[in-house]
């Protein structure tokens, strides 16, 4: 006995085929929640899409906009790469109408001198004292005061450097009254004071040193 409701097959049926070509010519069924091919999304109005060529594809507007900055960009760098030359140009008249034929050929082995005393010179002597420096530090309680001692030198270095070109252009100018002081004499006062300021903070930072030291093997530790 069936029910009433149960819907009945007949079993002599034949099941109905689908050919190859209707498989491959039918359309894909869209996926829930995905728009099907060809279809505008809902928040695109139908004459946007047309206006941008399809929904997902970038306004005319953004390029040309683009388009443009990047030409404003390439216009500006070529204005001022072109007032830089121009400047540079103008300077080297000047200097050409300023200065005279024997000086614009002594200008280069000038410079070149500095280089060379620079690289040779100036260069080793540094090396030599900064390693000289080293292992006169790796004393014992030496450590400390290093940087004492290589701030002093270096204020030595400079002030010796930048008072080089007095000491050798003083009282042979044509005038006087350019270099009138006695740059030796100052340059020595210099450094003395120099040094003399480096060895009172030294033996200062020392007799600290040694007076901790006191303390902590006599036992007097943080004020007992």
């Amino acid at each position: 006995m069936t029910e009433d409701n149960q819907p009945t097959t007949d079993p002599t049926a034949t099941p109905q085929r689908t050919s190859p070509e209707a498989s491959a010519a039918a359309p894909p069924l869209p996926v829930e929640g995905e728009a099907a091919p060809g279809d505008t999304p809902a928040d695109t109005s139908p004459d946007d899409a047309l206006a941008t060529g399809g929904p997902h594809r970038t306004p005319p507007s953004t390029t040309e906009a683009g388009a443009a900055s990047s030409a404003a960009a390439r216009v500006a760098r070529g204005l001022l790469g072109a007032a830089g030359v121009g400047l540079g140009l103008w300077g080297l008249r000047l200097l050409l109408h300023a200065v005279s034929t024997n000086a614009l050929v002594r200008l280069p082995l000038w410079l070149g001198g500095a280089v060379v005393a620079d690289d040779f010179f100036l260069v080793p002597i540094t090396v030599g004292a900064g390693w000289l420096l080293a292992r006169w530090s790796m004393g014992p309680g030496r450590h400390r005061i290093v940087g004492v001692v290589r701030a002093t030198l270096l204020y030595v270095a400079v002030t010796t450097v930048i008072a080089i070109p007095l000491l050798i252009r003083q009282g042979k100018g044509v005038n006087p009254t350019v270099l009138p002081r006695d740059y030796l004499r100052d340059w020595l006062l210099l450094e003395a004071t120099i040094v003399a300021a480096g060895v009172v903070i030294a033996v200062i930072q020392g007799r600290g040193l040694m007076f901790r030291r006191s303390r902590a093997s006599s036992g007097d530790i943080g004020g007992r």
